[in-house]
């Protein structure tokens, strides 16, 4: 809103009414906004919750090997981030924009199923929350409108990378003049850098292109359900999800920046997507609404953010990557998700195995993996066969959380260093 009023003001040459043309000044101003509406109005937020003992049942001290006492501890703190990510976007952001619209869609999509999840576990007394098979269709139904979205609308484009090699010189790489409807996505490690979804099913023959597009909206659905639950999972611990998330999202705004700017896109060989600088404006709202937030969640929490805000911040970081193309990264960026969710599986496929012969194995102390570094051998069934009991001693919390932070760091610099090793 501020950004046509702005523009507006621009027409009659008022001073500094050009700035909000500038990318990087807007960034600037929405990363700052969502950081003090985080942390101004959860401070209000969270007397709210208390003062209506909207409270999440959590370990007590007598269970915490710490002796931490977290009953009482606030729930559906996803609800500040969610504000702190739409007031500066609606205020900021260029409300015309197709990925801003799709980004501002996935925020609420996901916020009403984990508000929905959250209100049942805690007013209506039910732990298993909202039944798993609605958070599934909800997660379908945003892949659904997110893939038909970039297929249908005029304004989802790229330039598609082109080499021309000049007479007695290097190969250049160059865009197409033209914009263009394309099923291409980039893939790690490969010196072409693209991945074309209609080359995979080319079998089609002269539907090659439909088919591709068929595909691409699969994978869309696919990604979106699998991040958001591994972003679900990996919220068990203070300042855990949030922390992890917000790495995440630096990363992620990086490439939206490169991706939009038609030189540097052209200088690293990456695709270049045209209007893709509006997703710049909604991730520093992502990064700013976190870090704010994190002022109140780290170690020991005063809120937890509940389904409300695990499963909105998962879905945004999935549909934010299959926007600028980035989705195949995924695997690396949010590794720390993707071990999270194969810890579990792998845990509840191995037990399942024993049962099958009438004993009683599990993997890991506890999952997701997380909660098997602050577990001890003594909270064990001695009549369960572990299959990795080490570390012996337990670790604490705080420690856990800054450690899978450094991992995500670390997996943060890898994704990044994809542009250039090929």
């Amino acid at each position: 809103m501020l950004y046509y009023l702005f523009e507006w003001l621009q027409k009659y040459d008022i001073p500094g009414a050009g700035l909000f043309n500038y990318t990087s000044f807007r960034a600037i101003l929405t990363i700052i906004l969502a950081l003090l509406i985080s942390t101004i109005f959860g401070d209000k937020f969270i007397d709210r919750l208390k003062a209506k003992q909207i409270t999440e049942t959590q370990r007590d001290a007598s269970i915490d090997p710490f002796g931490v006492n977290k009953i009482g501890v606030p729930s559906m703190g996803g609800v500040i981030i969610i504000t702190s990510i739409l007031i500066p976007c609606l205020l900021l952001g260029k409300l015309t924009n197709i990925y801003m619209i799709l980004m501002l869609i996935t925020t609420v999509w996901l916020g009403v199923i984990g508000f929905a999840d959250d209100y049942i576990k805690v007013m209506k007394k039910n732990k298993d929350g909202l039944k798993g098979r609605y958070k599934i269709v909800g997660q379908v139904g945003l892949g659904l409108i997110v893939g038909l979205s970039l297929y249908l609308s005029p304004n989802a484009v790229i330039r598609e990378n082109m080499e021309v090699k000049i007479p007695g010189q290097e190969i250049e790489v160059i865009h197409a003049k033209k914009n263009t409807k394309s099923t291409q996505t980039t893939i790690p490690f490969f010196k072409n850098n693209n991945l074309d979804y209609a080359d995979i099913m080319s079998f089609m023959g002269e539907h090659k292109q439909a088919a591709g597009w068929v595909l691409f909206v699969f994978v869309t659905i696919f990604v979106v359900a699998a991040v958001s639950n591994g972003a679900n999972l990996n919220d068990g611990m203070d300042g855990m999800a949030a922390g992890n998330s917000a790495i995440i999202g630096v990363v992620l705004g990086i490439f939206a920046y490169l991706g939009s700017h038609a030189e540097l896109a052209q200088y690293l060989n990456i695709m270049f997507i045209p209007g893709s600088e509006e997703l710049v404006i909604f991730i520093c709202a992502f990064v700013g609404a976190l870090i704010g937030f994190l002022w109140y969640n780290a170690y020991p929490a005063q809120v937890f953010m509940g389904d409300t805000g695990s499963l909105t911040i998962g879905g945004i970081i999935a549909v934010f990557a299959i926007l600028i193309r980035k989705e195949l990264l995924i695997p690396i960026l949010c590794g720390v998700f993707l071990v999270e969710t194969l810890s579990v599986i792998l845990q509840v496929q191995y037990y399942k195995r024993g049962k099958r012969k009438g004993i009683k194995q599990r993997v890991f102390k506890r999952t997701p993996i997380h909660d098997h570094f602050r577990t001890t051998l003594a909270q064990l069934d001695a009549n369960c066969t572990y299959l990795i009991t080490k570390p012996k001693k337990i670790i604490h919390e705080s420690k856990i959380t800054i450690r899978f932070w450094i991992i995500t760091i670390l997996l943060a610099a890898i994704t990044i260093i994809t542009l250039k090793i090929r």
